[in-house]
């Protein structure tokens, strides 16, 4: 009897990858409704309006007419102008277009800053909660992360104090992210030119997640690059831009760091999809941003709303969220175990919610995020069959 062959030999840093935990509640709900369920999502980082039709008439004249080889790997040099030109009309900025990466999402874009910034063993401080990707990003490339317990006295957000109070001679980088996701919470421009500083006088990069920035609501939109130049800014076109699927973003980089980001994006994935670079050309005109900056509105009374009816389901906000599409919920109120009662709201309730332990390790039983990616209607019927749950839950109790 011949001996079973053993399987190959993996990796040790997939041990510390954590599965993405809102894509397991996606695919929960999806179950759900697949067995005839009307679920509400909230879970999903993903807008719930289409891709604005000027884009899609641009997309469908490049699959009829353009070349869809493969483009420079920076990007299509009209694309890159373009993003270019939108901080000099946007923010009054002037970046050059030289600077300027177009990327398969900004997952890649935040891939290529960590393995510009990180040799093995560095680490990369960030802000807990945060988006999960980072800290399995800066693993994959041989370094690591170090989360900073945030809460809402800095909206939580980490300040230039902690994050110097958190330094060691192995720290190579600092994210940040400015609307946050989870919390759509923001930096201060004064306390963000801080954070720059420590940086510079550290010889660390200074990685700023803009992804929500076209998404605020109560001040006008910004970027860091106004107070900080030389700042690595991360940006994609699925949010404000409303092209989720199309998997296209961009990042900014000092004028030092391009050739090394053109090289490892020749290596890892040569170039963005040109149909999507093709189709982003048309996100900047005018006709496009007046259909970007109504659903900006229609987001931020959706974020009103949902605020203003979260107290009656036993959920408390305890940093209001400036930006991006999400509420990070305190949901001691009414649990103990937020994953477990995402499970159980999901299964009985058909509300889909993501667990706080998907966004760091710092009191994350203690929290739910909700995307307010649904019209307002739908969002008033999820908070309605939350109360309902969690008044079943207090009767049988």
């Amino acid at each position: 009897m011949t001996s079973p062959i053993p399987p190959p030999v993996r990796a040790a840093r997939l041990a510390s990858i954590a599965p993405f935990e809102v894509m397991e509640v996606l695919d929960a709900a999806q179950r759900l409704e697949a067995a005839g369920h009307d679920v509400i999502h909230l879970e999903v980082g993903e807008p719930d309006f289409p891709t604005p039709e000027p884009v899609v008439e641009a997309a469908s004249r490049a699959l009829r007419r353009a070349p869809l080889g493969y483009t420079p790997a920076l990007g299509l040099p009209a694309l890159r102008e373009a993003i270019a030109g939108h901080y000099a009309d946007a923010h009054g900025v002037d970046v050059d277009p030289a600077r300027v990466v177009v990327t398969p999402g900004s997952s890649a874009a935040l891939l290529l800053a960590l393995g510009m910034a990180l040799d093995p063993g560095a680490l990369v401080l960030m802000a807990d909660p945060a988006y999960p990707c980072n800290r399995h990003f800066a693993t994959f490339v041989g370094g690591g992360a170090r989360l900073l317990p945030t809460g809402p006295g800095t909206a939580y957000q980490p300040t230039a104090d902690m994050l110097a109070d958190a330094w060691t001679r192995h720290v190579a980088a600092v994210i940040v992210a400015s609307p946050s996701n989870p919390t759509g919470t923001v930096i201060a421009p004064d306390e963000l030119a801080r954070i720059a500083e420590l940086c510079r006088g550290r010889g660390a990069t200074l990685i700023v997640d803009e992804i929500y920035g076209g998404l605020v609501y109560d001040a006008p939109p910004s970027t860091v690059l106004d107070v900080v130049p030389d700042a690595v800014v991360i940006n994609s076109f699925s949010k404000y831009h409303q092209m989720t699927g199309w998997r296209l973003g961009w990042m900014v980089v000092p004028e030092r760091d391009v050739r090394d980001a053109e090289k490892l994006a020749q290596n890892l994935y040569i170039c963005a999809p040109a149909p999507a670079q093709h189709a982003a050309l048309a996100a900047f005109t005018p006709e496009t941003l007046a259909i970007t900056e109504e659903r900006r509105r229609v987001l931020g009374a959706r974020r009103d709303a949902l605020l203003a009816e979260l107290p009656s389901t036993g959920f408390a906000v305890r940093a209001r969220p400036a930006g991006a599409f999400y509420v990070y919920c305190d949901v001691t109120g009414v649990t103990g175990d937020s994953f477990a009662f995402a499970r159980d709201v999901l299964r009985e309730a058909h509300v889909a919610l993501t667990p706080g332990r998907d966004f760091g390790l710092h009191r994350p039983d203690e929290h739910l995020r909700i995307a307010y990616t649904q019209d307002t209607q739908r969002l008033m019927e999820a908070c309605a069959r939350i109360r309902a749950f969690v008044a079943g839950r207090a009767t049988a109790g």
